[in-house]
């Protein structure tokens, strides 16, 4: 036996560990990071009962929705999946006076608990931009007063209360060592940060390493960004290894926390995807692109991966999105990060061959066919088994 050999036991013990976990079903308890954004910008999308069976089938237990639809709130109900909901942007004005939240409250949330399992309430999406300053400023008080009313309510011990930010805050994302908070933002931030750590909830970021890819495709490897092997980037500062992209966005939020003093506060995963379609101009759109995206993360994701920063920290992540939306506007790719089309088919291959058997025309088959009586099929799961190994023997050459 070589002593490279030798050396590559513990990684092939791992292997064999992963082996076991997979078939003795805890590997299910890993998959509890993993949820799923269910838009609704669509002319066609399927009514909520389709959507939880579809939810179901693919053994996710986490989605969220993008405003409080009182029909999916109340079809959610004893399904014992969570769903997160949003406060629209333009409602945010009005949850500037307390007795407004309090009201808001009493009538989309407290109606559905706790037969529907709420565990978290957005205010707002992405309130700063680079186009847009305005609304951030009306933030932190909407916050605050959601929370009081939870409060009032008797809810505030079961849903967490926070805000979504895209990467438009930081001023620096790279490396992620020198993650920092733009200035105009910074004491916005911080106060959001003082409020998550006395609330003991998590700072989400929209994280889409797609973006960067598209505008600079010359200089960004394309496997870097899909999660695919690579050789990665070292952090000069911390010299923490990163094989992704995503891991280092996730980590710079979490460098510029703790510039401002709160080194932990956890950092989640509120979006993230890759469109399968997209305009000339749109680089890296592509069926094939995004399916190794979310086929690659799917897997980090029921290993158990934590970022390089927080290894011993499962990273929650809500993959965008569980539907194409055809109403949505802009280019074409903002049409196209759905896993599905609206009639339950995939709209590209992720590699399980048991998910791609549906059909356009039978609404029966479409969504049924991935589940037997509530479980993925022995195929399904062997398939996933595999690709995991994959992963991890990877690792090893």
């Amino acid at each position: 036996m070589t002593s490279r050999t030798v050396a590559r036991l513990p990684n092939l013990i791992n292997v064999f560990l992963l082996l076991s976990l997979v078939f003795s079903g805890n590997i299910l308890q890993k998959a509890t990071s993993l949820g799923i954004n269910y838009g609704q910008v669509g002319n066609n999308l399927p009514s909520p009962d389709k959507v939880i069976n579809l939810l179901r089938s693919l053994r996710i237990t986490k989605t969220r929705i993008y405003d409080t639809n009182p029909q999916i709130l109340t079809s959610f109900a004893n399904s014992n999946i969570e769903i997160i909901v949003t406060i629209e942007n333009q409602v945010l004005t009005l949850l500037q006076d307390p007795q407004e939240a309090l009201q808001w409250g009493d009538s989309h949330i407290k109606p559905y608990i706790p037969a529907t399992r709420i565990p978290g309430i957005m205010v707002g999406n992405e309130l700063f931009t680079d186009e847009d300053s305005s609304l951030i400023g009306y933030m932190m008080p909407a916050i605050i007063n959601i929370h009081k009313a939870l409060v009032q309510l008797g809810l505030d011990r079961y849903i967490e209360v926070s805000s979504p930010s895209s990467l438009a805050v930081l001023a620096e994302s790279y490396p992620p060592s020198a993650g920092s908070f733009k200035p105009e933002v910074s004491s916005v931030m911080q106060q959001l940060l003082q409020f998550l750590e006395a609330t003991r909830s998590p700072f989400w970021v929209n994280a889409y390493p797609y973006f960067a890819y598209k505008d600079n495709p010359n200089k960004i490897p394309i496997d870097y960004v899909l999660f695919n092997r690579n050789i990665g980037m070292t952090d000069p500062n911390t010299r923490l290894h990163y094989d992704n992209m995503m891991y280092a966005q996730v980590d710079a939020v979490a460098f510029a926390a703790a510039k401002l003093g709160y080194r932990n506060i956890e950092v989640r995963v509120a979006e993230t995807g890759w469109p399968s379609k997209g305009d000339a101009g749109e680089v890296g759109a592509s069926p094939t692109n995004a399916a190794t995206y979310n086929r690659n993360l799917m897997m980090r994701q029921f290993a158990g991966e934590g970022t390089p920063a927080r290894r011993n920290s499962r990273l929650d992540v809500y993959i965008f999105a569980l539907f194409n939306e055809d109403m949505k506007p802009g280019p074409t790719s903002e049409k196209n990060y759905g896993i599905f089309r609206p009639d339950g088919s995939l709209a590209y291959n992720l590699g399980f061959s048991t998910m791609s058997t549906t059909t356009a025309n039978s609404e029966s088959v479409t969504y049924s066919s991935y589940a037997t009586k509530g479980k993925m099929t022995l195929e399904y799961w062997t398939i996933l088994m595999l690709a995991m190994i994959q992963v991890v023997v990877s690792r090893l050459i």
